[in-house]
């Protein structure tokens, strides 16, 4: 179903009327604006019901720069053998158990690294924004999340729009105007084609 941000909100409090916690799956290809969009929905949801949404990130699980550098895998991180799929399962399994105080990883953008301990999900959070890129995606570790979600949404976004922000991202971090789009073309782009090829359909569509 094609949906808003601002109709989503309503819908997810709805949605967690019905149950003690409710976990939501935001996917969606790189530049779609998952992160600005799961930030926005928390921020509303949170106007309404006062810190009930936490946002969680799948991005604090990538793998170590060191790591990468020795299964020469650098070139290609971000795409979806370059995370620890198994560590997102058993943290989203521990947060469907509802446990009091779950430390949760989170990726810094300005060093590059994924910092342990970085963020906490209480107990009384009960709307759980997990965004990432691969959550959907219907390929071998990730399908094993399927049935750790509750809700999903998917983030559309045009072609030509999310090559440009994904060439401003890389811009961003000092790149000239050429290596910028290197970046893009070479990583960026063949994990997007993945996402919106091989992602399941989600319970909701937003056009970002």
């Amino acid at each position: 179903m094609n949906i808003t941000i601002e109709d989503l909100v309503p819908v997810i409090l709805a949605r967690a009327a019905e149950t003690k916690r409710l976990i939501v799956a935001i996917a969606g290809p790189p530049g779609a604006g998952k992160s600005t969009v799961s930030a926005a929905l928390c921020e509303a949801i949170n106007t309404i019901e006062a810190d009930a949404a936490v946002v969680v990130p799948m991005d604090g699980f990538h793998l170590d720069n060191a790591i990468l550098e020795a299964r020469d895998q650098r070139k290609r991180k971000g795409s979806p053998s370059t995370f620890d799929c198994a560590g997102l399962e058993i943290l989203l399994k521990r947060l469907r158990a509802g446990e009091d105080e779950v430390v949760i990883p989170l990726f810094d953008r300005k060093l590059d690294l994924a910092r342990a301990g970085a963020g906490i999900v209480r107990g009384d959070q009960r709307i759980l924004l997990v965004e990432g890129n691969y959550l959907l995606l219907n390929e071998h570790p990730w399908d094993r999340l399927a049935p750790l979600f509750d809700m999903t949404v998917f983030l559309q976004v045009d072609r030509i729009e999310m090559e440009n922000r994904l060439v401003q991202r890389w811009l961003g971090f000092g790149y000239n105007v050429g290596s910028a789009q290197q970046r893009a073309q070479s990583n960026d782009i063949p994990n997007a084609e993945l996402v919106l090829s091989a992602s399941r359909p989600a319970d909701y569509t937003v056009t970002n």
